[in-house]
Parts: C-alpha cells; structure tokens; sequence
C-alpha cells in the first residue's frame, strides 16, 4: 500500500532547534523509514532540506534491504527529500565485523558497524560539499547514542566535516516517532538489519520459550536462526542469507 501524508504530519513536538553554526549543506545517513519519520518532520517545520544518504550494507538478506531501500525512497519522495542510494555491497561488511557475530546488541559489533556507516557518510559528505553530516541511527531504543556519537565524531575526526550530534529522541520525539509508524504505516521491522541481530535475536526467543517448557525433555531442546537452516555465507561477488 503506498505512503500517504498523515493528517497531522507537521506537528512536531520538537520546536527549538539550535542549527549548528555554518551549516548550509546536510547529508544525513538514514538506516529506514520509521527511524526517520519523525526527524523528517522536524526538519520540514524547521525548513532544513537534508540530502538522504541509504548507506545500510549491515542490512541483510538483500530482500531486507530492499523492502527497507524501497520504502524511504518513497518517504524521501513524499515529503519532497533529496536521496542517495550507493550501491549494495555487504561483502566487506561482512569482513569487518568477522569474530564479532555472537555480540550483543549495543556490543562491539554495533561499534564497528557505526564506525563503517559514519565514516563512509562523513567520506561522501566531504566529496560532495556538504557543510555537515548526522545520522537517524540513534533514534531507536536499541541503539546506543554514545555509541553512535563516538562513531560520528571518529568520521568527523577522519575526513574534517563536522558532525551534528543532536538528539533526535528527546522532546517528545520518541513519542512521535512511534506515532508516525503507525499513522504512515510503515513496514513492520523484526530486527535492526544485520542477521547476527536476527538470530541473536532468534535465539533469544527460543531460549525464553524453552525455559517456559516443564519436563526433562527440554534439556535437550536447543534453537537458532542458523540451526533452523537461516545460515549465511559470502561468495566472491556476494554475501547469501
């Protein structure tokens, strides 16, 4: 079903916004559709015109990222926004973050992840003329903002375009944010986009439901995204999940 404009879309809670100081020019990396939803909103009351930047090679199997790719493409479009897609390739993703596969969520493996997203943002914001760069990585409860701001500034440090740190959580925008969900009716997302969450996150339910079942039968149960068959491997040209 396409995205249509919600009656309020504008009524953003967040009314004061200190504009950082020689900003003229703004690539801000998106992760998806409902972490920006409310960001998008803010700005259009604010009359800031960011340029989109899809940089998501973490978000996996490709039929993830295009449902993900699709639907902020269609978001950017309604709401009038500039996009870049760069090209799919999780490949050297997947490379960086070997060895880390069994972290949890806001572990080392996020850290890298960020890293990746930020630097690579921060390296076409510098190519391109953009004054500044920002991300919507840190408007999801299951994100760390401190891990996502060492990452900002790591690629500000690395390429010299300032990054804007602000938070896109506070002042009633969380709240928003998960009104706006509902209203645009965004696709339902189960995982954050990389597999390792997924089947952490897999594993996680099925131990919860395992420790639920009486009996010594359950001793011997065990599940997994990848026990179930979910398992991935990357070949020369591309990672299957």
């Amino acid at each position: 079903m396409p995205l249509t404009l919600p009656e309020d879309f504008g009524n953003t809670p967040k009314r004061e916004l200190k504009i950082p100081e020689g900003m003229n020019k703004l690539l801000m990396q998106v992760c998806c559709a409902p972490c920006c939803g409310a960001v998008l909103e803010c700005f259009k009351y604010h009359n800031i015109s960011p340029t989109l930047f899809f940089y998501n090679p973490n978000i996996h199997p490709r039929n993830e990222y295009e449902k993900r790719r699709d639907e902020l493409i269609e978001l950017a479009k309604l709401l009038g926004f500039d996009y870049i897609i760069p090209e799919y390739d999780p490949k050297p993703w997947f490379a960086k973050v070997k060895g880390l596969e069994k972290e949890p969520e806001r572990g080392a493996r996020c850290s890298v992840c960020f890293g990746d997203r930020m630097l690579a943002t921060a390296m076409y914001a510098k190519q391109h003329g953009f004054s500044h760069f920002t991300t919507t990585l840190a408007t999801s409860r299951w994100k760390n903002k401190k891990q996502v701001d060492a990452a900002g500034i790591a690629a500000q440090e690395a390429t010299g375009v300032p990054y804007w740190s602000e938070d896109w959580r506070r002042e009633g925008l969380v709240t928003r944010r998960y009104e706006l969900v509902k209203e645009f009716n965004f696709y339902n997302q189960l995982y954050c986009g990389c597999i390792y969450s997924r089947d952490n996150n897999a594993t996680r339910t099925a131990d919860a439901a395992i420790k639920s079942i009486k009996g010594p039968a359950t001793k011997d149960i065990s599940m997994s995204a990848t026990a179930m068959g979910e398992s991935c491997s990357c070949s020369e040209d591309m990672c299957h999940c």
